[in-house]
C-alpha cells in the first residue's frame, strides 16, 4: 500500500473555486466513508480548512487512486470534475509526507508560520479515528505531522515569520496601524462560536476592544464563549451573547465585526450592510463609483458644465453651422435635435466625407477629392490617402480626435465599519467592497496581501527539519513494512525447533527434564544466532530508499507463507489502533 494525497488550496485554486468546493460536516463524513469503500483505498483522512481541502488515502494503485479520489472530491463538493481537475494537486509517497509535514509547520499556510493548522490536523485525525477510516499508516503519518509541527515552532522562530490568520486579518483592517491602538475602545461583533471565531474573539479581547458581542445559531455556545471572555485573567473586556437574529441590530452598534460560520449562504448581504451604514450615518450608503459621481457632481462645476454643453442639441438645418461656407458635411440632411455624442450625426456619411470635415474643422481646406460614384474599393481608398497626405502638408498636422481630460480619482471616505470575513464559503457578500464607509477584508484579499509578506530566515531551518523528518518517517515505514516478514520467519524457525525437539523425545523416551531443557535451549540459541545477523541487516536495508523489495526477497528465500505474514500484519494493526489516540 502507498500514501496518496489529492487536494486543492489557496495556492492552486482561486477563492471562488475553494468557496464552491468547501464541504460541510456531513459531506466530510460521507466523503471519508465513500473513500474507504472505494476499491483502491484502504485508509482515508480529510484535512478541510478555510483555504484547503486535502484527501489522504492509503492506496494499492496510483493511477486508479488518483482517479477515484478526484472523482469523490468532485462528487461531494458539487464542483464538476472537469472544472475541478485543473486546480487539483497530487502528492505520492515521500512527496505526500513532505507536503503534510510542511502544512503542519505552517510553511504552506496563507500566513507563513501560523499555528492554528496544528489544531485542524488534530481534528482531522480524530475524525478519521472516530469513523475507523484511519489505519496504521495514516495514524502514524498524522501523529508524526503533529510532532513535527510542534518541533518547528519550539526549535525555530517560524512564529516570527507570520501570524495567525486572525492577527493578519486585523492588521489588514487597521491598514498598517498598530492593531492595539486601532482596536482600543472599539465595540466588536463576533459571528460564530467555532474555533476560528473563538480565536478572533480572544485576539480582539487582548487587543483592547471595549466590548465583544457573540452571535451564534446555537445560543448556548455563544453564551459559553462570552463567559470565557468575561472571566479571562488577561483581559477586562465586557462580553455578552445574543441570538443570531440580533445580528442586524448589533451591527449598527459595532465598529468591527468578524464572521466565521459554517453557513452555506451569505450571513451579511450588501443590502443589509448598506442599511446598517445608513442607520449609523443617516445617509444612504453608496458604492465607490456612485460616491465618485456624487463628488464630481457636487464639486466639479467645470465637468458639470461640460456635460451640459455636450448634451445641448445642435441646431438643425438652416442654422449657421449648416450654412458654413465650404463645410463638406451636409448638415441639412441630418434631423434636428441630435447629440454630438450620438450616432445620428453621422448616419449615412461615408468615411471620406468625415475625414474632409475633420481637415476643414481644423482650419485647413476641405480635401478636393473627386466624388465619382463608380470609384470604390482599393482605388478610392488609395486616392483618399493621397488627398489626406496633401492636406496634412498644407495644414501642418493631421486632425486628431480629442480625448477627454483624465478625471482625478475621488478618495473613499474613512470607514466607520470594519468587517473581517474568515469563512469559506464567504459569510459577507463581496459586493460590500464597493460600499463607501466600510472596509472589508476577506479570504481573497488576505491571499493577495500575504503573497507579498516577508519570509523570515527561520523558514529555512523549518525546511531542513521537514526534510530530516520525512527521511526518518520513510525509513521507519519501510522498516515497519518488513517487520511482519521477519516475525513470520522467526515464527517458522520456532516451529522447526519445536518439531525437532518432539522428534528427539520420540527417539529418546528416557530423556529427563533437565537434559531436555538444555538441549532445547541449545537448539534455540543456534537458530537465533543464525537468524540474528540476516534479520538485523535486512531491516537496515529495508529502511533505505528502494528497500521495499527486501521483504519480498526474504519471503521467497525462506518460502514463507504470504497469509502468515499478512496475519502478523493484521495483528499489529489491531494492537496499534487499540493503543493509539490523538496526539
Amino acid at each position: 500500500m502507498s500514501l496518496l494525497v489529492v487536494g486543492l488550496s489557496h495556492r492552486s485554486a482561486p477563492v471562488s473555486v475553494l468557496e464552491r468546493a468547501s464541504l460541510n460536516a456531513d459531506a466530510q463524513l460521507k466523503l471519508l466513508q465513500d473513500t474507504v469503500a472505494a476499491e483502491p483505498a484502504a485508509e482515508a483522512a480529510l484535512l478541510a480548512t478555510c483555504n484547503r481541502i486535502e484527501l489522504y488515502a492509503d492506496v494499492d494503485k496510483f493511477h486508479a487512486g488518483v482517479a477515484e479520489l478526484s472523482t469523490l472530491l468532485a462528487r461531494h463538493s458539487g464542483v464538476g470534475l472537469e472544472e475541478l481537475t485543473p486546480h487539483l494537486y497530487v502528492h505520492y509517497e515521500d512527496r505526500a509526507v513532505h507536503h503534510l509535514f510542511s502544512v503542519a509547520c505552517g510553511l504552506d499556510s496563507m500566513v507563513v508560520g501560523e499555528g492554528q493548522i496544528l489544531g485542524q490536523i488534530k481534528d482531522s485525525l480524530a475524525r478519521a479515528q472516530d469513523l475507523h477510516t484511519a489505519g496504521r499508516l495514516l495514524n502514524d503519518l498524522f501523529q508524526q505531522a503533529l510532532r513535527v509541527g510542534k518541533r518547528a515552532h519550539s526549535e525555530t522562530g517560524i512564529d516570527r515569520a507570520g501570524q495567525s490568520l486572525v492577527t493578519f486579518g486585523l492588521e489588514q483592517l487597521s491598514a498598517g496601524a498598530d492593531v492595539q491602538q486601532w482596536a482600543r475602545g472599539k465595540k466588536a461583533l463576533v459571528i460564530g462560536a467555532g474555533s476560528m471565531s473563538s480565536l478572533a474573539a480572544a485576539t480582539l479581547a487582548r487587543s483592547g476592544v471595549a466590548e465583544i458581542v457573540v452571535a451564534n445559531r446555537t445560543f448556548e455556545r455563544a453564551e459559553r464563549l462570552a463567559q470565557i471572555l468575561s472571566e479571562g485573567d488577561d483581559t477586562d473586556v465586557l462580553a455578552r451573547a445574543v441570538p443570531m437574529d440580533s445580528v442586524p441590530v448589533e451591527l449598527t452598534r459595532a465598529d468591527v465585526a468578524v464572521s466565521c460560520t459554517g453557513a452555506t449562504g451569505l450571513v451579511l448581504t450588501a443590502d443589509s450592510v448598506a442599511a446598517t451604514l445608513a442607520g449609523r450615518t443617516g445617509a444612504p450608503a453608496v458604492g465607490s463609483e456612485a460616491a465618485a459621481d456624487a463628488a464630481v457632481g457636487a464639486g466639479s462645476v467645470g465637468v458639470r458644465e461640460e456635460r451640459q454643453s455636450a448634451e445641448t442639441p445642435l441646431p438643425g438645418s438652416g442654422t449657421a453651422v449648416g450654412g458654413d461656407e465650404n463645410c463638406p458635411l451636409d448638415l441639412s440632411s441630418v434631423p434636428s435635435g441630435f447629440s454630438v455624442m450620438g450616432e445620428a450625426a453621422v448616419a449615412g456619411m461615408d468615411a471620406a466625407t468625415l475625414e474632409q470635415h475633420g481637415a476643414w474643422a481644423a482650419g485647413g481646406t476641405a480635401v478636393d477629392r473627386p466624388r465619382e460614384t463608380g470609384r470604390t474599393g482599393a482605388e478610392a481608398e488609395a486616392e483618399l490617402i493621397g488627398a489626406l497626405a496633401a492636406t496634412a502638408t498644407r495644414v501642418g498636422r493631421i486632425p486628431e480626435r480629442r480625448r477627454p481630460e483624465p478625471v482625478a480619482e475621488v478618495p473613499r471616505p474613512e470607514p466607520v465599519l470594519f468587517l473581517l470575513d474568515l469563512a469559506m464559503p464567504r459569510d459577507v457578500d463581496a459586493a460590500v467592497h464597493r460600499l463607501a464607509g466600510v472596509r472589508l477584508v476577506d479570504i481573497e484579499s488576505l491571499a493577495d496581501a500575504s503573497a507579498d509578506a516577508p519570509m523570515a530566515a527561520d523558514v529555512d531551518m523549518v525546511r531542513r527539519i521537514v526534510a530530516d523528518e520525512v527521511a526518518a518517517f520513510g525509513a521507519a515505514q519501510r522498516a515497519a513494512h518488513i517487520t511482519p516478514t521477519v516475525v513470520a520467519l522467526r515464527s517458522m524457525a520456532a516451529d522447526v525447533v519445536a518439531g525437532e525437539i518432539a522428534r528427539l523425545e520420540g527417539r529418546l523416551p528416557g530423556l529427563d527434564d533437565k537434559h531436555r531443557a538444555e538441549i532445547t535451549q541449545t537448539v534455540k540459541r543456534v537458530v537465533d544466532k543464525l537468524l540474528h545477523a540476516p534479520t538485523v541487516r535486512v531491516k537496515q536495508l529495508a529502511a533505505e530508499p528502494g528497500g521495499a523489495g527486501y521483504a519480498d526477497a526474504l519471503r521467497t528465500l525462506f518460502d514463507l507463507d504470504q497469509e502468515t505474514v499478512a496475519s502478523v500484519s493484521r495483528a499489529g494493526n489491531s494492537t496499534t489502533e487499540k493503543n493509539r489516540g490523538p496526539a
